[in-house]
């Protein structure tokens, strides 16, 4: 298994010994660039709006460690990637 295939379905950000979806989360897939196939957790309180895009801390993008990762809003569960950022 390579790592892109172990990363797919796993929870950005969550411990490697927890990185499966949780019931009562909601979560979007991050489509493309360094992060492709992991899943965002986005779950909101009541009346809260998501944000258009997110940077993502990330060690795998083209600035290495301290850089992120820009994903934009791309329709219902998905967030797509648009660059690397340091």
């Amino acid at each position: 298994m390579d790592e892109q295939e172990f990363m797919r379905g796993r929870v950005y950000g969550a411990d490697h010994e927890d990185a499966s979806p949780q019931p009562g989360r909601a979560y979007a897939e991050l489509v493309g660039g360094p992060l492709d196939g992991l899943l965002l957790d986005v779950t909101l309180p009541p009346g809260g709006d998501l944000p258009p895009e997110v940077a993502l801390p990330t060690e795998l993008g083209a600035h290495g460690p301290g850089g992120r990762s820009l994903y934009a809003a791309a329709g219902p569960g998905r967030f797509r990637w648009k660059e690397d950022v340091p």
